[in-house]
Parts: C-alpha cells; sequence; structure tokens
C-alpha cells in the first residue's frame, strides 16, 4: 500500500498571511502541533494549539479557541466565541471568553480569566486528541476522502459563509517559528502575497507569488519561488533543484544542484549549481 502523509504533516502558510512585529496574523484558522514553540502571538478565527504548545506572545481569536494539556502562553487569551482549555495550561496574562469556557485541572491563569457564558470545569481537550487520534487512523487505511471531511468540520466549523474555502495556517509539530527563524522538519508551503520575517528551514519549500521574505531559504530537497517574489537572503538546498519563476528576485546567493530561471528572474548574488543551469525566455518588447 502506498503511503499517505498527514495532511496536518506539513508548514502551510495561507495567502496573505503576515508576521508582524507582535503576531502572526491570518484571515483563516491556525493549527499549531505538539510541542511547537511560536514566538510571535497568534491571531486569526478558530486557534487549535495541540499539547505542549509554547506561544511567546498573546493569542486572539475571533471564533473558538483550543488549548490543549501543558500549552503556555505569555500573554492574554483573547476569545470571541467558545474556549477549551486543558489541564496544566499557563497563561501569564488574562482569558476573556465572549462565549462558552470548558476548563480542566490545574489551569494557572495568572491575571484571571472572564466568560460570558457558561463555564465548565472538566478535562475537554482529550476529545481533541481523540479526533486527531481517529485522523491519522483513516488516513492509514486509505480514507483520505474521510479525513478531509472531519479536517473541515475541525478547522472551517465557523466559517463565513461569504469566505468557506480560506486554508488554515497549519504549523506541524515540533516546529520552532519566531522572527529568527521558521524551523519545521516537513515540506513548507507559503501562499501568495505573504511578507515573513526569518529565514525558513525545511525538507522542501515552495513559495508563491508577490511574497517577501525577510531571511533565506534552506531545504534538503526541492525548492521553487514565485512570480514576482523577493527573497531577502540566500537559497540553498542540500540535494534538490530550484526554479525560480518569472521576475522573481533573490537578494543573495543560490546554491544547487539543477537551476531553473524564468524570464526577468533576478539573483544578486552567487549561484553555485551541481547540475544544470537553464534560463527560460519570455516575450520582450524590444525598444
Amino acid at each position: 500500500m502506498a503511503g499517505h502523509r498527514d495532511p496536518l504533516d506539513e508548514l502551510v502558510v495561507p495567502d496573505g498571511t503576515e508576521a508582524k512585529e507582535v503576531a502572526l496574523e491570518t484571515d483563516g484558522d491556525v493549527l499549531i502541533g505538539s510541542r511547537s514553540t511560536i514566538e510571535f502571538g497568534v491571531r486569526g478565527r478558530n486557534v487549535l494549539a495541540g499539547e505542549s504548545v509554547s506561544v511567546d506572545g498573546e493569542i486572539e481569536a475571533e471564533g473558538d479557541c483550543r488549548l490543549d494539556m501543558w500549552c503556555d502562553v505569555a500573554e492574554n487569551v483573547l476569545v470571541g466565541q467558545d474556549a477549551y482549555i486543558g489541564e496544566r495550561v499557563h497563561i501569564e496574562g488574562k482569558l476573556k471568553v465572549a462565549g462558552d469556557l470548558d476548563i480542566g485541572d490545574d489551569v494557572d491563569i495568572e491575571e484571571g480569566f472572564e466568560a460570558n457564558g457558561w463555564i465548565v470545569i472538566r478535562n475537554p481537550m482529550p476529545t481533541i486528541v481523540l479526533m486527531f487520534v481517529y485522523l491519522k487512523h483513516l488516513l492509514l487505511i486509505g480514507e483520505e476522502d474521510t479525513a478531509q471531511r472531519l479536517i473541515s468540520e475541525l478547522v472551517d466549523e465557523d466559517a463565513d459563509e461569504d469566505d468557506p474555502d480560506t486554508e488554515p495556517l497549519v504549523i506541524p509539530g515540533n516546529a520552532t517559528v519566531g522572527d529568527d527563524a521558521w524551523r519545521v522538519s516537513t515540506p513548507a508551503t507559503i501562499g501568495d502575497d505573504c511578507r515573513l520575517h526569518g529565514n525558513v528551514r525545511a525538507e522542501t519549500i515552495a513559495v508563491g507569488s508577490d511574497c517577501n521574505i525577510f531571511g533565506s531559504l534552506r531545504a534538503r530537497d526541492d525548492v521553487t519561488v514565485g512570480d514576482g517574489t523577493r527573497i531577502h537572503g540566500d537559497l540553498t538546498t542540500r540535494n534538490g533543484d530550484v526554479t525560480i519563476t518569472d521576475d522573481a528576485r533573490i537578494l543573495g546567493d543560490v546554491s544547487c544542484a539543477d537551476l531553473e530561471l524564468g524570464p526577468g528572474a533576478e539573483i544578486d548574488g552567487t549561484i553555485r549549481a551541481d547540475g544544470e543551469i537553464t534560463m527560460a525566455t519570455g516575450e520582450r518588447d524590444l525598444e
């Protein structure tokens, strides 16, 4: 049987995501895998964090927020709808919930909490853990359509009817995301019109169009840079090929196996290619 990749086992940065000074902002949902460290605050529609996630800023969720056990949040947690807080979660600031609050044992909220709806003290998070175990089982037996429906229920149940297809921001387990670096051991996909700070380290990297990445890209395998994107740093791959498409620009060195350059692509630094260098030509007006 062919292997199936867990759709949560990849860094996915949706279109229009911005890493600002204090927060990582996206219009859709945010899924954070267990034991990850986020060196920003997080702002999104629904925010779901796995076990032992550390967030160094404020969490602001327009919809629901679910924090699994042992999570640590350095500032406030502000929730527009319902909150589900697992046991032994630590929040250094305040917890404000516009809807209902399910809260586990031994939760430490240093500046107190308030909820406008029902407050239930129990351990709500094992249900979420069970859902993810079930998801992995579905993928193992090849039920990918059923697994995708489950993911949609988890992250899109409160989606705006006018924008139902907004892709979630997915940060895989054991990742580090910060102003200095984005480090994952999985593939990384960055959408269009994103503005990120930090060096990106991943298995493979695909960057969309019209992005600004203020840092370098380093991957074990292939790297693709979309039309009009600017990479303010070096681009390096250990074993893979690099494709730099139309009018993209690398403000640094490029090191790879094969290199393909689209029309108008620019590299400001040194090129080190062990294989072939291909330069595509496009129709341009002659003056």
